[in-house]
């Protein structure tokens, strides 16, 4: 490319989808600008003209990354694997690769959609603490199941994968709905884990350009 400039993430610092993206980029040790979109101010920017045409579907995150603009966080981390693939985020092996995808998209397809922003502002503001927690605990539920015969030390075996990306972000937003996490063992455990990690530490929310004073680390 004739200008080198940095890839350009639309995040949002509480967005579970955004914070996936960011440790994926920490962890390939790729330099990018963050540009914030608040999805509450001015009654949601990424509903702006402006970043509709970047993303139609007015969601973060959107990665801008050599030439092109990709929506949707496992798109965009699939992408980052094929293009920069050191460390490995998909498991050589195609039955572990195919366990990382069932874990990520259990999280990214049954459990975070039903708990995000746009559907609890549908349910009312006296139904979303319970609506949240029952989304995520039915998700857990079965989540606890399937890691008790994936994970080794992570959530398919001992290899950070893109499950991982998606696990830790999840068990942030069921702290955040006060969801009780001493019936799933083995999540609270690959959580711990990862938190421990670099890649996990600078990209968490509270610590991100856009992040809030008072909730900052």
């Amino acid at each position: 490319m004739a200008e080198s400039s940095k890839p350009i993430l639309y995040s949002y610092f509480r967005s579970s989808c955004s914070w996936r993206v960011r440790i994926a980029l920490a962890l390939k040790n790729i330099d990018y600008e963050t540009v914030a979109v608040n999805l509450i101010k001015d009654g949601g920017q990424q509903f702006s003209e402006e970043f509709q045409a970047l993303n139609p579907m007015k969601q973060v995150p959107a990665l801008k990354i050599d030439g092109i603009t990709i929506g949707q966080s496992l798109a965009i981390i699939e992408y980052l694997e094929e293009t920069r693939p050191t460390p490995r985020l998909l498991p050589r092996d195609p039955k572990q690769r195919a366990q990382v995808r069932m874990v990520s998209d259990l999280i990214t397809s049954g459990i975070q959609p039903l708990q995000n922003l746009s559907v609890l502002k549908q349910v009312g503001q006296e139904n979303q603490l319970t609506w949240a927690q029952q989304a995520i605990t039915s998700g857990f539920n079965a989540l606890e199941q399937i890691l008790q015969s994936t994970a080794g030390r992570y959530c398919v075996g001992d290899e950070v994968s893109m499950a991982d990306l998606c696990l830790a972000p999840q068990v942030a937003n069921a702290d955040r709905f006060k969801v009780d996490l001493t019936p799933y063992p083995t999540i609270s455990r690959i959580n711990k884990s990862l938190l421990a990690l670099e890649a996990f530490h600078v990209s968490h929310p509270c610590r991100q350009p856009d992040t809030p004073p008072e909730l900052r680390a």
